[in-house]
């Protein structure tokens, strides 16, 4: 991860420039594995189920270790917040796993821990790497914009195979990969489709596209304000909202609210004004081309109370309890409660008070609280516009998984829990920025 370099002009011609590997790249090789290739599809051949996000992850992680062993490689050190909540977040995955293989562990729980393990631990590295190893505002910008656009794609398969019933995703499977688990992307709820688009289920790819469309408006007021082409983004924005509708999700709703209050406090009155005016003619177009799909959300709200879902995600807190009592402080061992062995706790906190005990579910809070803190903290710090803007979407857009994680299980998703710890990087490199930008 080197920081930009410019060839010689004899080379290239005037005015050219390579850009050399750094952070930024790694993230944005990430972000299109992620969010683009199919969650479910893994590579054969290997011991343990990996996907082509979570070899990225390892190696990125792999990367800022090596990095960290030298001083020419333009790789950031020094204190960052983000940096403190990832090295808690390791050490108390490591004392979790160490915990439970102390102890007896069935073969297969112990597979899975180990498995559990190596992944929570390249996702560290990942979101280290992103903090320290990305050069600047501009590439920041680019792994952020590439975020958005690789959303937007998989939204859009999700539009088509709500709309079209054509899932794209049957022409995804790249050679050298397979799946992981078998499953459809397309499923119903009240006799109404929920898709989900390139990813594992409806519930988690309502909860990314409501992650991304703060970020989605961000870069479409930027370009606006400084007389760029805005209307891509904006075509983003709406394809990343129509997936949302279509996912059919309460979780989706619920970020979603989350996210535009931290935006509606955080920007001047005139655009809060146009946001409500397009929410309102968003609202309108949905309901004109779906008909019936504001009516599914307005119950699903309104019958929650009787909803065999919703009853279904309270009926296990007895269970819940007498296993937390067990492993108060380290957990169960981290992957080690699954389906259909153990039963199910559509939480994250839940299970993770289960998987990792006291420890590891402060941890897990802890790294977000990191990335909230050091996202404000950039906004405070920073003169410019749209940086403090994009400090506002990054805290916004960090809030839904901390919602969302009592609603569901986050970490049993890849691409929720891969994009979180994206954005937490993301907003540790911020706040390195502002806090450089600050100095001069």
């Amino acid at each position: 991860m080197a920081t930009t370099s410019l060839a010689p002009a004899e080379f290239l011609g005037a005015g050219k420039r390579i850009q050399r590997a750094d952070g930024a790249t790694l993230g944005i090789l990430f972000t299109v594995t992620l969010l683009v290739i199919p969650a479910r599809l893994v590579f054969r051949g290997l011991p343990l189920s990996l996907t082509p996000a979570n070899a990225v992850a390892m190696l990125a992680g792999l990367t800022w270790l090596c990095a960290q062993f030298t001083r020419t490689l333009g790789v950031a050190k020094g204190r960052n917040p983000v940096r403190t909540g990832m090295f808690l977040y390791t050490g108390a995955v490591l004392a979790t796993y160490g915990y439970a293989s102390f102890g007896y562990l069935p073969v297969d729980e112990l597979g899975l821990a180990d498995h559990a393990m190596v992944l929570m631990v390249a996702n560290a590295g990942f979101a280290l790497a992103l903090t320290d190893g990305i050069p600047g505002a501009r590439r920041l910008d680019a792994v952020l914009k590439a975020v958005v656009i690789c959303g937007a794609f998989s939204a859009f398969v999700g539009v088509m195979q709500f709309t079209i019933d054509f899932d794209l995703t049957q022409y995804l499977r790249l050679p050298g990969l397979r799946l992981g688990s078998d499953g459809l992307y397309v499923f119903e709820r009240g006799g109404t489709k929920r898709v989900g688009g390139t990813m594992g289920h409806p519930i988690e790819f309502g909860v990314v596209t409501s992650m991304l469309i703060p970020l989605a408006t961000h870069f479409g007021f930027q370009a606006r304000e400084r007389g760029e082409k805005a209307l891509r983004w904006w075509v983003c924005a709406g394809v990343i909202a129509a997936g949302l509708m279509f996912s059919v999700s309460r979780s989706a709703i619920l970020g979603l609210a989350a996210a535009g209050l931290v935006l509606f406090i955080g920007w001047p009155g005139k655009r809060r004004v146009r946001a409500l005016g397009v929410v309102a003619g968003f609202i309108v177009l949905m309901k004109i081309a779906v008909p019936g799909l504001i009516g599914t959300f307005v119950s699903l709200f309104a019958s929650a109370g009787s909803d065999d879902s919703v009853k279904w995600r309270t009926h296990d807190y007895d269970i819940a309890a007498a296993e937390i009592a067990r492993h108060l402080w380290f957990g169960h061992g981290y992957g080690t409660w699954y389906a259909p062995k153990h039963i199910v706790f559509d939480n994250q906190y839940i299970l993770g008070m289960v998987e990792g005990g006291i420890i590891g579910t402060t941890a897990f809070a802890l790294i977000f609280a990191c990335g909230l803190f050091a996202a404000v903290r950039a906004r405070y710090l920073s003169a410019d516009p749209g940086r403090r803007d994009l400090g506002l979407s990054l805290a916004a857009s960090l809030v839904v998984p901390l919602v969302g994680s009592a609603t569901f299980d986050l970490a049993s998703f890849k691409t929720a829990e891969g994009l979180s710890f994206l954005l937490i990087g993301t907003a540790g490199c911020l706040l390195r920025i502002a806090r450089a930008e600050a100095k001069t």
